[in-house]
């Protein structure tokens, strides 16, 4: 059975988030993204948490959870993510870590553990002064199905392999807990082509997630899994594993993440990594040094050549969301006008959940149902035949589908 996963989203008492992200939001936009298996995010947010427990209960013992009074199609996964700051080989590391847990009352030991310990009342993604070595120690001594992984491994202020504050290896990270990693989370600036330049990612499952902070990021990347029964357990083997059940994932086009090249936001200053070198790190308006982004990152510790395919890794399929290409084929600025979110309800209502639309329909049949601008638009996504500014030092690229000429647009691209 196909089962498409997000892992990894906020609630809305995380900083920066949508106060639109409540369990019944999340519920249903899941149903119009065709995500069929999503996290609670947050889980150790003490008023999270007890919504969880109060609106979420077990799918006949699975270890995954619905909305009460829904018929369970959309699944809850227990999830959250930590922040963990710390020094370690004489430097401040700021590491982000993904924990999945197997069941309720294993979310509410390690809460009572943290809370003793830690401020986890100030945010939905808090802060704690661990070593993330301790930390897998802890959730496995919890129960020893806790999965965890690193997130967004290659971005630049907060994960393992970060310019700024991360690791050069997995070990050095998590020490005599290595073993117990069996997965790893690309995020947004990075796709698999890119870490597969690194070998040692090789025995680890590799995870697309979108970190939504919104309702319309829900699902921008997901895994794609054939679950034969969808429990906890399955998915946790399926990732522990690396047994084939895990098809593909969606990806975001990395050029449109945050930190994908080097450079300084404040001072309009972008480069590729090749220029990056040349400049010695420095940015040519401020003289200081450039904020490195994945790319980079990801030359410095790769050792393998571009085009590397590991044997058995999972394929991979690069999107755009649906609301951005009806969007920009209408000529519109926003995804959340009222003109394109009519249109896109049009879509789904008549064609099927938006991932369904984007990966599976046929276009003559979406040409049926909405204009052929945006059929073709779905089909240059599919093709990736795309117009690609990449982002960098914390602000999105940009991924056109038309040109100016085609959208009518004389405006000269900023960069």
């Amino acid at each position: 059975m196909r089962q498409i996963a997000d892992f990894h989203i906020h609630s809305r008492y995380s900083r920066a988030c949508s106060k639109d992200l409540t369990l019944t939001n999340i519920e249903k936009t899941c149903r119009a993204k065709g995500i069929d298996i999503v996290a609670t995010g947050d889980f150790t947010y003490p008023d999270w948490f007890a919504a969880a427990r109060k609106h979420l209960e077990e799918i006949e013992k699975t270890g995954l959870y619905k909305l009460a009074g829904k018929d369970g199609k959309i699944k809850f996964i227990l999830s959250t993510e930590l922040a963990l700051i710390y020094k370690k080989g004489g430097k401040a590391r700021r590491v982000h870590i993904v924990v999945h847990a197997p069941s309720i009352e294993a979310v509410e030991e390690l809460n009572k553990y943290l809370d003793a310990k830690y401020n986890i009342r100030s945010d939905g993604r808090p802060i704690l002064g661990l070593d993330a070595e301790k930390l897998v120690r802890l959730c496995l001594s919890i129960n020893p199905k806790f999965l965890i992984y690193p997130a967004h491994i290659w971005t630049p202020w907060f994960s393992v392999f970060g310019s700024k504050s991360g690791f050069d290896s997995l070990e050095e990270c998590f020490g005599q807990e290595t073993g117990n990693i069996y997965a790893f989370e690309t995020g947004l600036s990075s796709d698999p082509e890119m870490n597969w330049r690194l070998s040692a990612l090789d025995k680890l499952t590799l995870l697309s997630n979108s970190d939504a902070h919104s309702l319309p990021n829900i699902g921008r990347e997901a895994n794609v899994f054939d679950l034969s029964d969808v429990t906890y357990d399955s998915v946790y083997y399926a990732i522990k594993n690396k047994d084939g059940r895990l098809k593909f994932t969606i990806e975001f086009y990395p050029e449109e993440g945050m930190y994908h090249f080097d450079g300084h936001r404040a001072c309009g200053v972008r480069f590729s990594p090749e220029e990056t070198v040349k400049r010695k790190g420095i940015c040519p308006v401020c003289k200081k040094p450039l904020t490195i982004g994945v790319m980079y990152r990801v030359n410095e510790l790769a050792d393998r050549p571009i085009g590397v395919n590991p044997k058995g890794a999972p394929n991979f399929r690069k999107l755009v969301e649906l609301d951005k290409i009806i969007a920009e084929a209408m000529d519109i600025k926003s995804r959340s006008s009222k003109a394109v979110q009519a249109e896109y309800r049009n879509i789904i209502k008549y064609a099927g959940p938006e991932l369904e639309v984007l990966l599976d329909t046929p276009l003559e049949r979406i040409e049926d149902i909405t204009t052929s601008d945006i059929a073709e638009g779905i089909r240059r996504v599919r093709e990736g035949k795309l117009i690609i500014e990449p982002g960098f030092d914390g602000q999105y690229g940009t991924v056109k589908i038309f040109t100016d000429k085609e959208r009518g647009d004389n405006q000269q691209s900023l960069f």
